[in-house]
């Protein structure tokens, strides 16, 4: 899963994918080489720009959501001087704990309101169900190197594109 030892609160851009349960397409189409969300992508766009708002020292990058999959650029930002508190006669710095959320912590969140909302929206506007859960387990990610940013960014781009070839 992640990788062994790694600090996933550490500042870094990540690049994280995930797959609807059983590859059901319920997020959208591909048309033409676009992607055209349906109301349940809109709901998931909505929700991984609220990252940002809901854990402090994040950043959103490029996004795809793809009919059953999507692909997040998610930066860590440093929270050192955010860690920092001087003490009242301006003696030493005191240094808190890291405070930065971890990935796992933001995408299980992410995952969690997106399902929640899911089912909700089946229930009030009969959008179609999915079995037992809507994400497959855990996600996947890799851990960016400065280098290989935009050739990520140009896979997000053009992953509508691709879409005909892997997902026939």
């Amino acid at each position: 899963m992640r990788l062994e030892g790694y600090d996933y609160a550490k500042r870094g851009i990540y690049f994280v994918s995930n797959v609807v349960q059983n590859r059901l397409c319920l997020l959208g189409w591909v048309i033409n080489d676009r992607m055209i969300l349906s109301s349940a992508g809109k709901m998931v766009e909505k929700w991984y720009l609220k990252i940002e708002e809901k854990f402090e020292g994040i950043k959103c990058h490029e996004y795809i959501i793809m009919p059953n999959h999507y692909h997040f650029l998610i930066e860590i930002l440093s929270n050192q001087e955010s860690n920092k508190d001087s003490s009242i006669d301006g003696a030493d710095l005191i240094v808190r704990p890291n405070t930065s959320p971890n990935l796992s912590k933001i995408m299980q969140w992410f995952k969690t309101m997106t399902t929640n909302e899911y089912i909700k929206m089946v229930k009030e506007k009969g959008w179609r169900r999915f079995p037992k859960r809507l994400w497959q387990r855990s996600f996947d990610d890799r851990i960016m190197r400065g280098y290989e940013i935009e050739r990520y960014k140009n896979y997000i781009k053009n992953n509508p594109k691709k879409w005909k070839e892997v997902w026939k």
